[in-house]
Protein backbone atom coordinates (compact mmCIF):
# COMPACT_ATOMS: atom_id res chain seq x y z
CA UNK A 1 0.00 0.00 0.00
CA UNK A 2 2.96 1.95 0.87
CA UNK A 3 4.46 1.56 -2.42
CA UNK A 4 1.44 2.17 -4.12
CA UNK A 5 1.26 5.83 -2.20
CA UNK A 6 4.41 6.75 -3.26
CA UNK A 7 3.90 5.80 -6.91
CA UNK A 8 0.59 7.17 -7.29
CA UNK A 9 0.51 9.74 -10.24
CA UNK A 10 -1.24 12.79 -9.36
CA UNK A 11 -2.95 15.97 -10.05
CA UNK A 12 -5.31 18.82 -8.71
CA UNK A 13 -7.72 16.93 -7.12
CA UNK A 14 -9.50 20.31 -6.57
CA UNK A 15 -9.75 21.02 -10.44
CA UNK A 16 -10.53 17.65 -10.97
CA UNK A 17 -7.15 16.85 -12.31
CA UNK A 18 -6.04 14.19 -10.13
CA UNK A 19 -6.07 11.38 -12.24
CA UNK A 20 -5.86 8.44 -9.59
CA UNK A 21 -8.58 10.35 -7.40
CA UNK A 22 -10.76 10.08 -10.93
CA UNK A 23 -10.04 6.49 -11.09
CA UNK A 24 -11.14 5.55 -7.40
CA UNK A 25 -14.23 7.80 -7.80
CA UNK A 26 -15.13 5.99 -11.30
CA UNK A 27 -14.46 2.51 -9.67
CA UNK A 28 -16.05 3.63 -6.51
CA UNK A 29 -19.41 4.44 -7.93
CA UNK A 30 -19.69 1.55 -10.39
CA UNK A 31 -19.13 -1.09 -7.41
CA UNK A 32 -22.15 1.12 -5.39
CA UNK A 33 -24.43 1.45 -8.29
CA UNK A 34 -24.18 4.92 -8.30
CA UNK A 35 -23.89 7.55 -11.13
CA UNK A 36 -21.23 9.24 -9.01
CA UNK A 37 -18.76 9.75 -6.11
CA UNK A 38 -16.68 12.05 -4.35
CA UNK A 39 -13.55 11.33 -2.73
CA UNK A 40 -13.46 12.75 0.71
CA UNK A 41 -11.03 13.38 4.45
CA UNK A 42 -13.21 11.15 6.37
CA UNK A 43 -16.78 9.07 6.16
CA UNK A 44 -18.12 11.92 9.33
CA UNK A 45 -17.30 14.58 6.60
CA UNK A 46 -19.43 12.77 4.00
CA UNK A 47 -22.03 11.83 6.49
CA UNK A 48 -22.40 15.56 7.37
CA UNK A 49 -22.81 16.36 3.53
CA UNK A 50 -24.77 13.82 3.03
CA UNK A 51 -27.32 15.55 5.42
CA UNK A 52 -26.69 18.99 4.20
CA UNK A 53 -27.51 18.16 0.72
CA UNK A 54 -30.60 16.43 1.24
CA UNK A 55 -31.82 18.73 3.78
CA UNK A 56 -31.01 22.25 2.57
CA UNK A 57 -33.86 23.75 4.32
CA UNK A 58 -32.80 24.94 8.41
CA UNK A 59 -35.22 23.09 10.52
CA UNK A 60 -35.75 20.08 8.80
CA UNK A 61 -35.72 16.80 10.22
CA UNK A 62 -33.66 13.40 9.72
CA UNK A 63 -34.60 10.15 11.71
CA UNK A 64 -31.99 7.75 12.71
CA UNK A 65 -31.36 5.33 15.43
CA UNK A 66 -29.88 6.28 18.74
CA UNK A 67 -26.75 4.75 19.02
CA UNK A 68 -25.89 5.34 15.25
CA UNK A 69 -22.45 7.06 14.67
CA UNK A 70 -23.89 9.48 12.68
CA UNK A 71 -25.59 10.55 15.93
CA UNK A 72 -23.44 9.87 18.79
CA UNK A 73 -19.92 9.99 17.61
CA UNK A 74 -20.11 13.05 14.86
CA UNK A 75 -20.24 15.87 16.92
CA UNK A 76 -23.42 16.88 16.11
CA UNK A 77 -22.90 17.89 13.21
CA UNK A 78 -26.61 17.95 12.09
CA UNK A 79 -26.96 19.97 13.83
CA UNK A 80 -24.09 22.37 14.90
CA UNK A 81 -23.29 22.77 10.74
CA UNK A 82 -26.46 22.10 8.84
CA UNK A 83 -29.26 23.12 11.04
CA UNK A 84 -30.97 19.61 10.77
CA UNK A 85 -32.92 18.25 13.61
CA UNK A 86 -32.41 14.45 14.53
CA UNK A 87 -35.15 12.50 15.50
CA UNK A 88 -33.13 9.46 17.20
CA UNK A 89 -35.75 6.40 18.01
CA UNK A 90 -34.66 2.94 19.41
CA UNK A 91 -32.22 0.77 17.71
CA UNK A 92 -33.31 -3.37 17.95
CA UNK A 93 -30.22 -5.17 19.01
CA UNK A 94 -29.74 -6.54 15.04
CA UNK A 95 -29.38 -3.07 14.28
CA UNK A 96 -32.57 -1.65 12.45
CA UNK A 97 -35.22 0.50 13.65
CA UNK A 98 -38.81 -0.47 14.65
CA UNK A 99 -40.24 0.08 11.26
CA UNK A 100 -43.86 0.65 12.72
CA UNK A 101 -42.21 3.20 15.37
CA UNK A 102 -40.48 4.53 12.53
CA UNK A 103 -43.52 5.27 10.22
CA UNK A 104 -45.43 6.39 13.17
CA UNK A 105 -42.80 9.11 14.11
CA UNK A 106 -42.52 10.26 10.05
CA UNK A 107 -46.44 10.52 9.93
CA UNK A 108 -46.57 12.57 13.02
CA UNK A 109 -44.63 15.44 11.26
CA UNK A 110 -45.40 15.08 7.65
CA UNK A 111 -47.54 18.12 6.64
CA UNK A 112 -47.62 19.02 10.36
CA UNK A 113 -47.10 22.67 10.97
CA UNK A 114 -45.51 21.93 14.24
CA UNK A 115 -43.11 19.33 14.21
CA UNK A 116 -39.73 20.31 11.85
CA UNK A 117 -39.92 19.07 8.02
CA UNK A 118 -39.41 15.35 7.73
CA UNK A 119 -37.13 15.26 5.18
CA UNK A 120 -34.44 12.56 5.46
CA UNK A 121 -33.95 8.66 6.81
CA UNK A 122 -30.33 7.91 8.13
CA UNK A 123 -29.28 4.03 8.32
CA UNK A 124 -25.55 2.68 9.03
CA UNK A 125 -24.78 -0.84 7.70
CA UNK A 126 -23.24 -2.20 9.29
CA UNK A 127 -23.85 -1.22 12.25
CA UNK A 128 -20.99 -0.60 15.01
CA UNK A 129 -22.86 -0.38 18.01
CA UNK A 130 -25.13 -3.70 17.36
CA UNK A 131 -21.65 -5.09 16.99
CA UNK A 132 -21.19 -4.94 12.98
CA UNK A 133 -24.67 -6.65 12.06
CA UNK A 134 -25.33 -6.25 8.61
CA UNK A 135 -28.89 -4.76 8.24
CA UNK A 136 -31.55 -7.41 6.33
CA UNK A 137 -31.99 -6.68 2.57
CA UNK A 138 -35.52 -6.76 3.48
CA UNK A 139 -35.58 -4.39 5.37
CA UNK A 140 -33.62 -2.01 3.08
CA UNK A 141 -36.19 -2.59 1.12
CA UNK A 142 -38.97 -1.58 3.43
CA UNK A 143 -37.42 1.20 4.56
CA UNK A 144 -37.29 2.45 1.03
CA UNK A 145 -40.82 1.84 0.51
CA UNK A 146 -41.42 3.58 3.77
CA UNK A 147 -39.41 6.85 2.43
CA UNK A 148 -41.19 6.77 -0.90
CA UNK A 149 -44.47 6.53 0.51
CA UNK A 150 -43.42 10.14 2.52
CA UNK A 151 -41.37 11.48 -0.12
CA UNK A 152 -38.09 11.02 2.04
CA UNK A 153 -35.17 10.27 1.24
CA UNK A 154 -32.32 7.83 2.50
CA UNK A 155 -28.46 7.91 3.24
CA UNK A 156 -26.63 5.03 4.70
CA UNK A 157 -23.66 5.57 6.37
CA UNK A 158 -21.92 2.67 4.80
CA UNK A 159 -18.40 3.08 6.60
CA UNK A 160 -18.06 -0.49 6.77
CA UNK A 161 -20.53 -1.77 4.12
CA UNK A 162 -18.23 -3.55 2.46
CA UNK A 163 -17.95 -6.11 5.71
CA UNK A 164 -21.99 -6.28 5.14
CA UNK A 165 -21.28 -7.08 1.40
CA UNK A 166 -18.76 -9.95 2.34
CA UNK A 167 -21.27 -11.01 5.47
CA UNK A 168 -23.69 -11.03 3.09
CA UNK A 169 -22.33 -12.80 -0.03
CA UNK A 170 -23.82 -9.72 -2.29
CA UNK A 171 -22.59 -7.17 -4.35
CA UNK A 172 -21.86 -3.80 -2.32
CA UNK A 173 -24.28 -2.46 -5.36
CA UNK A 174 -27.27 -4.92 -4.08
CA UNK A 175 -27.33 -3.04 -0.95
CA UNK A 176 -27.05 0.59 -1.85
CA UNK A 177 -29.84 0.21 -4.18
CA UNK A 178 -32.01 1.44 -1.64
CA UNK A 179 -30.51 4.08 -0.92
CA UNK A 180 -30.47 7.97 -2.51
CA UNK A 181 -27.00 8.03 -1.07
CA UNK A 182 -23.95 6.16 0.38
CA UNK A 183 -20.50 7.07 2.58
CA UNK A 184 -17.92 4.39 2.50
CA UNK A 185 -15.05 4.47 4.89
CA UNK A 186 -11.15 3.62 3.77
CA UNK A 187 -9.80 3.55 6.65
CA UNK A 188 -11.51 0.94 8.75
CA UNK A 189 -11.43 -2.52 7.21
CA UNK A 190 -10.14 -1.89 4.29
CA UNK A 191 -6.99 -0.80 6.15
CA UNK A 192 -5.97 2.69 4.42
CA UNK A 193 -4.63 5.54 6.31
CA UNK A 194 -7.54 7.98 5.15
CA UNK A 195 -10.29 8.87 3.07
CA UNK A 196 -13.93 8.12 2.52
CA UNK A 197 -16.25 8.58 -0.62
CA UNK A 198 -19.81 9.34 -0.80
CA UNK A 199 -21.70 8.14 -4.37
CA UNK A 200 -24.98 9.15 -5.41
CA UNK A 201 -26.36 10.41 -8.48
CA UNK A 202 -24.42 13.30 -10.40
CA UNK A 203 -26.52 16.20 -9.34
CA UNK A 204 -26.16 14.85 -5.74
CA UNK A 205 -22.27 14.36 -5.95
CA UNK A 206 -21.95 18.21 -7.86
CA UNK A 207 -24.01 19.54 -4.90
CA UNK A 208 -21.49 17.60 -3.17
CA UNK A 209 -18.72 18.99 -4.54
CA UNK A 210 -20.00 22.55 -3.28
CA UNK A 211 -20.22 21.36 0.44
CA UNK A 212 -16.95 20.03 0.30
CA UNK A 213 -15.30 23.25 -0.63
CA UNK A 214 -16.94 25.01 2.36
CA UNK A 215 -15.88 22.65 5.10
CA UNK A 216 -12.43 22.72 3.96
CA UNK A 217 -12.59 19.27 2.51
CA UNK A 218 -10.98 20.44 -1.16
CA UNK A 219 -7.54 18.54 -1.45
CA UNK A 220 -4.53 19.06 -4.31
CA UNK A 221 -2.35 15.77 -4.88
CA UNK A 222 -4.51 13.94 -2.82
CA UNK A 223 -3.45 10.60 -5.24
CA UNK A 224 -1.52 9.27 -2.90
CA UNK A 225 -3.83 8.89 -0.54
CA UNK A 226 -6.20 7.74 -3.18
CA UNK A 227 -4.13 5.11 -4.39
CA UNK A 228 -4.20 3.13 -1.11
CA UNK A 229 -7.67 3.71 -0.89
CA UNK A 230 -8.00 2.31 -4.70
CA UNK A 231 -5.54 -0.90 -3.07
CA UNK A 232 -7.77 -1.74 -0.27
CA UNK A 233 -11.05 -1.46 -2.21
CA UNK A 234 -9.68 -3.84 -5.00
CA UNK A 235 -8.88 -6.17 -2.40
CA UNK A 236 -11.58 -5.93 0.09
CA UNK A 237 -13.25 -9.89 -0.38
CA UNK A 238 -10.03 -11.44 0.71
CA UNK A 239 -9.00 -9.14 3.12
CA UNK A 240 -12.57 -8.79 4.69
CA UNK A 241 -13.80 -12.39 4.52
CA UNK A 242 -10.13 -12.90 6.58
CA UNK A 243 -10.81 -10.58 9.04
CA UNK A 244 -14.49 -11.88 9.55
CA UNK A 245 -12.87 -15.32 9.58
CA UNK A 246 -10.60 -14.29 12.62
CA UNK A 247 -13.23 -12.55 14.73
CA UNK A 248 -15.08 -15.64 14.36
CA UNK A 249 -12.59 -17.96 15.71
CA UNK A 250 -12.26 -15.67 19.05
CA UNK A 251 -15.35 -15.50 19.20
CA UNK A 252 -15.92 -19.63 19.24
CA UNK A 253 -13.15 -19.70 21.92
CA UNK A 254 -14.34 -17.08 24.43
CA UNK A 255 -17.67 -19.26 24.31
CA UNK A 256 -15.84 -22.31 24.50
CA UNK A 257 -14.09 -21.05 27.69
CA UNK A 258 -17.61 -20.66 29.30
CA UNK A 259 -16.02 -18.30 31.82
CA UNK A 260 -18.34 -16.56 34.78
CA UNK A 261 -16.53 -13.38 34.02
CA UNK A 262 -17.28 -13.14 29.90
CA UNK A 263 -19.47 -14.15 27.45
CA UNK A 264 -20.27 -13.71 24.00
CA UNK A 265 -23.49 -14.00 21.90
CA UNK A 266 -22.45 -15.76 18.77
CA UNK A 267 -25.18 -15.32 16.89
CA UNK A 268 -24.79 -11.24 16.62
CA UNK A 269 -20.91 -11.78 15.05
CA UNK A 270 -21.54 -11.19 11.93
CA UNK A 271 -18.63 -9.41 10.63
CA UNK A 272 -15.36 -7.98 11.87
CA UNK A 273 -16.51 -6.65 15.48
CA UNK A 274 -17.03 -8.77 18.45
CA UNK A 275 -18.72 -7.39 21.25
CA UNK A 276 -17.47 -9.46 24.71
CA UNK A 277 -20.18 -9.63 27.64
CA UNK A 278 -18.46 -8.62 30.86
CA UNK A 279 -20.27 -10.27 33.56
CA UNK A 280 -20.02 -9.93 37.74
CA UNK A 281 -19.32 -7.01 40.04
CA UNK A 282 -15.79 -7.24 38.79
CA UNK A 283 -13.43 -6.78 36.76
CA UNK A 284 -15.23 -4.03 34.94
CA UNK A 285 -14.82 -3.59 30.78
CA UNK A 286 -11.97 -0.83 31.31
CA UNK A 287 -10.40 -3.02 34.04
CA UNK A 288 -10.49 -6.04 31.93
CA UNK A 289 -9.22 -4.15 28.80
CA UNK A 290 -6.17 -2.98 31.26
CA UNK A 291 -5.19 -6.21 31.74
CA UNK A 292 -5.40 -7.01 28.74
CA UNK A 293 -3.64 -4.31 27.33
CA UNK A 294 -0.93 -5.27 30.57
CA UNK A 295 2.14 -7.19 30.33
CA UNK A 296 3.78 -9.16 33.47
CA UNK A 297 6.55 -11.67 34.60
CA UNK A 298 3.77 -14.03 35.47
CA UNK A 299 3.22 -14.41 32.28
CA UNK A 300 6.07 -15.12 30.74
CA UNK A 301 6.44 -17.63 33.17
CA UNK A 302 3.29 -19.23 32.53
CA UNK A 303 2.77 -19.00 29.02
CA UNK A 304 6.08 -18.57 27.71
CA UNK A 305 5.35 -15.13 25.80
CA UNK A 306 4.10 -12.32 26.85
CA UNK A 307 1.22 -10.23 24.55
CA UNK A 308 -0.64 -7.20 24.76
CA UNK A 309 -4.35 -6.84 23.47
CA UNK A 310 -6.46 -3.96 22.66
CA UNK A 311 -9.94 -3.69 23.23
CA UNK A 312 -12.03 -1.21 23.77
CA UNK A 313 -14.28 -0.84 26.75
CA UNK A 314 -17.80 -0.14 24.87
CA UNK A 315 -20.29 0.08 27.92
CA UNK A 316 -21.03 -0.30 31.35
CA UNK A 317 -21.04 -4.37 30.48
CA UNK A 318 -19.24 -4.72 27.16
CA UNK A 319 -16.08 -4.88 25.90
CA UNK A 320 -15.32 -4.13 21.76
CA UNK A 321 -12.59 -6.03 19.80
CA UNK A 322 -11.82 -4.90 15.86
CA UNK A 323 -10.03 -6.97 13.58
CA UNK A 324 -8.42 -5.26 10.64
CA UNK A 325 -5.97 -6.26 7.86
CA UNK A 326 -2.83 -6.54 10.29
CA UNK A 327 -4.19 -9.15 12.31
CA UNK A 328 -3.47 -12.64 11.65
CA UNK A 329 -4.67 -15.67 12.53
CA UNK A 330 -2.08 -16.13 14.68
CA UNK A 331 -2.64 -12.96 16.27
CA UNK A 332 -6.20 -14.18 16.65
CA UNK A 333 -4.89 -17.37 18.75
CA UNK A 334 -2.61 -15.15 20.77
CA UNK A 335 -5.49 -12.83 21.51
CA UNK A 336 -7.72 -15.65 22.83
CA UNK A 337 -5.08 -17.05 24.66
CA UNK A 338 -4.34 -13.87 26.68
CA UNK A 339 -7.91 -13.71 27.45
CA UNK A 340 -7.82 -16.84 28.79
CA UNK A 341 -5.36 -15.78 30.93
CA UNK A 342 -6.64 -12.79 32.10
CA UNK A 343 -9.57 -14.58 32.92
CA UNK A 344 -8.18 -17.20 34.96
CA UNK A 345 -5.74 -15.02 36.94
CA UNK A 346 -8.85 -12.63 37.43
CA UNK A 347 -11.14 -15.51 38.80
CA UNK A 348 -8.43 -17.08 41.58
CA UNK A 349 -8.16 -12.80 42.65
CA UNK A 350 -11.87 -13.23 43.58
CA UNK A 351 -11.89 -16.37 45.29
CA UNK A 352 -8.81 -15.21 47.48
CA UNK A 353 -11.05 -12.39 48.17
CA UNK A 354 -8.87 -9.83 46.85
CA UNK A 355 -12.00 -8.02 45.08
CA UNK A 356 -14.60 -7.54 47.97
CA UNK A 357 -18.09 -8.14 46.37
CA UNK A 358 -20.57 -4.94 46.45
CA UNK A 359 -23.37 -4.76 48.82
CA UNK A 360 -26.50 -6.37 47.98
CA UNK A 361 -24.45 -8.59 44.67
CA UNK A 362 -23.77 -11.57 46.78
CA UNK A 363 -24.69 -13.90 50.00
CA UNK A 364 -27.57 -14.86 51.65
Amino acid sequence: MRRAMARAAVGDDDYGEDPTVNELQRLAAGILGMESALFLPTATMANLIAVMCHCQRRGAQLFLGQDTHLHLYEHGGAAQVAGVHSQALPDLPNGTLDLEQLELAIREAHGSRYYPRPELICLENTHSSAGGRALPLTYLSQVRGLADRYGLRVHMDGARLMNAAVAQGVEPARIAQHCDSVSLCFSKGLGAPAGAVLAGCREFVSEAWRVRKLLGGGMRQAGVLAAAARLGLQHAQVTLRRDHDNARRFAEGIHVLDSPLCSINLAAVETNIVMVNVQGPWPSPAELCDRLRAVSEEEEAETGQAVSVLLLPWSARTARAVWHRDISAHHTELARRKLEFVARKCQEELALGLHPTPPGTGGA
